[in-house]
């Protein structure tokens, strides 16, 4: 059912700020432009899919607004940090200290079981939540001494999340997080990222090409030849049983 959900206000302030962001890649001759002046914001608690086509450009902006890449031109700010301008010492203690990534593909250590996995990333955290309590969280308890090959892939995923939200992180960015996965395994995955968003409070943006994850978020930003070309705001998010693809 679809749930009631006191969306963030477009007059909070912004934690992310991005205006006239462009990125343009050289190949060879060529310039390859990823992204063309994009204005966005985003604010405390959202939930946010970015949807669009491979090569639309929506990749380059998670990696911009994690810290993973800077952009050609245009400002980048996450509360008072300049991202445009910090140093890579700088993008990495950013990342360190205020942002979780989930990828399509797990990225776990196959030597380590699903509870050390996670220990990793709180090693460095400046804060870290306790490792079982955070796969408890994503309702990996009973398999918290198993290794990645003993896992399914949506085991996998969820201790990938576990690990995103260890380290307490202001924002979580998830790039295609169910695109390896089917429909039932996605929808737990998709279940486990609103629970994040809800008890933490953590901004969460996904990025996918599939049109139906975007009923579950406040906005939903549609990407196009690295433009921003409609933004919608859902009056009431989705559950993750209530889509289907």
């Amino acid at each position: 059912m679809n749930e009631p959900h006191a969306a963030p206000e477009a007059s909070d302030p912004p934690v992310f700020r991005l205006r006239r962001v462009s990125k343009v890649y050289r190949m060879g001759e060529s310039d390859i432009h990823a992204l063309r002046e994009v204005d966005l914001d985003l604010r405390a608690g959202e939930f946010v899919v970015m949807l669009g086509a491979s090569g639309s450009g929506k990749s380059t902006l998670l990696n911009i607004l994690g810290g993973l890449d800077r952009p050609s031109s245009g400002e980048v700010r996450y509360l008072d940090h300049d991202l445009a301008n910090a140093t890579p010492d700088e993008l990495t203690r950013f990342r360190r200290e205020h942002v979780g990534f989930v990828f399509q593909f797990y990225n776990l250590m196959p030597s380590l079981t699903a509870l050390e996995n996670v220990a990793l990333v709180t090693e460095i955290a400046p804060a870290p939540m306790d490792p079982g309590e955070a796969l408890e969280l994503v309702g990996m308890t009973e398999r918290r001494d198993h290794f990645p090959s003993q896992l399914s892939g949506g085991e996998q995923q969820r201790v990938a999340i576990a690990r995103a939200v260890a380290k307490r992180p202001d924002v979580l960015l998830c790039d295609e997080p169910t695109g390896a996965l089917d429909y039932p395994t996605g929808r737990l995955v998709l279940e486990v990222l609103q629970k994040v968003n809800r008890e933490l409070g953590t901004i969460t943006a996904v990025i996918t090409h599939n049109a139906a994850i975007g009923a579950l978020a406040d906005r939903v930003i549609r990407i196009s030849s690295g433009r921003i070309v409609e933004t919608l705001v859902n009056e009431h998010r989705a559950a993750p049983g209530d889509i289907s693809w």
